[in-house]
């Protein structure tokens, strides 16, 4: 395994990554910073969630930045105002010992716009955005960004299934020129071959960390059988026999997601709820007291955890299997991050099983059955 330094990173950064306990690369770092710090091209990495990817891109695009110029010289595609908030902190982190000072910006909906268009007016050299955001503050005139070098697509599977394609298509005509882009991705479906075909050169270079499983080899797949009536009773038990470990739960539905929070409180859980219809105060909120661990269990659906980082999360529950293949694996990759074990475990009535079988094969996975 390579170091830091010998994959071209500066000391300073070298300084600042240590004081955050990053001390050895990770396998997407190892293979991404090498090409990125060295050459002038399109880049594809696939990996999943939890493996380092934010260095891995981050790293090169901060040694890119001529501080000297105060124009934005890169973009940062991200699909929840969570992500691009801890993408910036994490920038910023990286700088700490770095004496040419990079002004790092983020922009994301659920803020006043005036105030973003504010900070952009100050010395911006790297953008942090959600795509609705940034094509508000496009069609406004108030950012340049005629003069960057490199756009990066951060999850960006999470953002196609956002509902941002259009959103995307637009930003990448719009920033067409000398540019490079730089997508990172969990899964590769259909729509991100298609923009890699429309928008990025055919000679990207393309690496793919554990390419023959679209999983984190770290997580243990378990399931429970239980039928419809006794699930709730089976959750409990399970919940209690997790011990003091911090977890998600998934549901389908925002009405079912509520339901199980009201249930779980009434049996003394440290719980909270995500879901769509919740004002982004309220929202702040609960991630503010999940990610200080005065909360020990998020009841979420798929879209509304999109963009959850937290670290040392020892398990996921599926209440039920998710309807999309790819949510599997999103909703799997909240555990087990930076190099960390943990448990993904469904809870399957009979007529799940089906279903359970096609998760297993399409994603080359061995689910093993738990008693509680």
């Amino acid at each position: 395994m390579s170091t830091f330094k010998e994959l071209g990173i500066h000391q300073d950064y070298i300084k600042g990554l240590k004081e955050l306990g990053i001390n050895k690369p990770t396998e997407i770092q190892e293979r991404a910073i090498p090409t990125l710090l060295t050459s002038k091209t399109d880049f594809i990495g696939l990996a999943q969630t939890g493996t380092g990817k934010t260095a891995a891109y981050g790293l090169p695009i901060l040694h890119h930045v001529d501080a000297s110029k105060p124009v934005i010289q890169a973009l940062i595609l991200s699909p929840t105002r969570e992500l691009v908030q801890q993408i910036k902190k994490q920038l910023f982190k990286f700088t700490k010992y770095v004496d040419d000072k990079i002004f790092v910006e983020a922009v994301y909906g659920g803020e006043k716009i005036d105030r973003q268009i504010k900070a952009l007016e100050r010395t911006t050299h790297v953008v942090v955005a959600t795509p609705g955001r940034l094509i508000d503050l496009i069609e406004r005139g108030t950012i340049n960004l005629n003069q960057i070098k490199t756009v990066v697509l951060d999850e960006a599977d999470e953002m196609l299934s956002m509902g941002f394609k259009l959103d995307l298509n637009r930003i990448l005509k719009y920033t067409n020129g000398t540019r490079n882009t730089w997508l990172f991705s969990a899964t590769f479906p259909e729509e991100i071959r298609r923009i890699v075909k429309t928008y990025m050169s055919t000679s990207a270079v393309r690496v793919e960390v554990d390419k023959n499983s679209r999983v984190n080899q770290n997580i243990t797949h378990l399931f429970v059988k239980t039928t419809l009536k006794e699930k709730t009773d089976t959750l409990i038990r399970l919940l209690e026999s997790r011990g003091d470990d911090r977890g998600i739960i998934f549901c389908r539905t925002k009405a079912g997601t509520r339901t199980l929070v009201e249930v779980l409180k009434e049996e003394g859980f440290s719980v909270d709820g995500l879901e769509g219809d919740m004002q982004q105060k309220e929202r702040d909120k609960v991630m503010r007291m999940f990610r200080k661990k005065t909360l020990d269990i998020l009841v979420s659906t798929d879209v509304s955890a999109r963009g959850i980082d937290v670290n040392n999360l020892g398990f996921i529950i599926h209440h039920q299997l998710p309807e999309q293949m790819e949510y599997y694996t999103h909703r799997s990759g909240r555990t087990a991050r930076a190099g960390k074990a943990g448990y993904s475990i469904a809870l399957i009535i009979p007529s799940d099983m089906h279903k359970m079988h096609a998760v297993q094969e399409q994603l080359g996975i061995k689910m093993t059955e738990t008693k509680i």
